[in-house]
């Protein structure tokens, strides 16, 4: 369900079952002469469509504002938008603080962008990642005081911890697509496999009309992308989602 859509006795049954809390978040980034900047953002916000289709998910209003960066292109005419960490980290851990308020216990982010390092972690998830966890500190801080952990009734913690029984997983960001995909699928910027991926999802997001205006390395293989290339990517996306979100 769309949460700007929820009235309150739905969130309150969202609450009470648990059901998977998630952001789309990315960036506004140039994607090379033939396809949209918002491809990043899009690209989460066309699976989760997808995804809801068969599970009890809320998806939250899209992030579209993270660290584009100007690594790609100057932002001159050609797009991106840059909004660094430290800007970001405050507002990400205002959001997730709220969300834990509300009663949400499964919350999520899933990003495209800069993904294919991800254990290591790029602006945007690290900005996320860590404001998750000053969030849970502080809602447990504020729902037990300080020196919860210290406790008597913290002392199954490892135990309880072993068998996945970890807070910390309230908050977690991953990655759209598996960091290895093994071969399976091109892993790009504005390649072959992103734009595969667009005509599969949000096709009017692509205009095959400018291939010919690219003139970057990475966009080289744009061409050659399909709607069957990208139903490929659709499939192995949506099991990667079901991994992480129904576990």
């Amino acid at each position: 369900m769309r949460y700007e859509l929820m009235l309150p006795y739905q969130i309150r049954k969202a609450i009470a079952e648990n059901w998977p809390v998630v952001l789309p978040l990315g960036v506004l980034e140039y994607h090379g002469e033939h396809m949209a900047v918002g491809m990043d953002t899009l690209a989460v916000v066309k699976m989760l469509e997808l995804f809801e289709k068969e599970a009890d998910i809320v998806i939250l209003p899209a992030f579209y504002y993270g660290a584009a960066s100007y690594a790609v292109a100057p932002p001159e005419g050609n797009g991106s938008v840059q909004v660094g960490g430290r800007a970001l980290a405050p507002f990400a851990e205002e959001l997730f603080y709220s969300l834990l308020r509300i009663g949400f216990r499964n919350i999520h982010a899933i990003i495209h962008h800069q993904t294919e390092n991800f254990a290591a972690g790029m602006p945007t998830d690290l900005a996320f990642k860590t404001a998750g966890r000053q969030a849970i500190f502080r809602f447990l801080e504020k729902e037990r005081g300080e020196g919860w952990w210290g406790s008597e009734t913290m002392a199954g913690y490892y135990a309880e911890h072993a068998e996945g029984g970890n807070f910390f997983n309230w908050i977690q960001v991953h990655p759209l697509m598996p960091t290895v995909t093994d071969g399976q699928y091109p892993f790009d910027h504005a390649g072959i496999g992103e734009t595969s991926l667009m005509l599969a999802l949000c096709p009017e997001a692509v205009d095959a009309g400018h291939f010919a205006d690219n003139t970057g390395w990475y966009t080289a293989t744009a061409p050659e992308a399909s709607m069957e290339l990208g139903q490929k990517g659709v499939a192995m996306i949506l099991d990667h989602l079901r991994e992480m979100l129904t576990a």
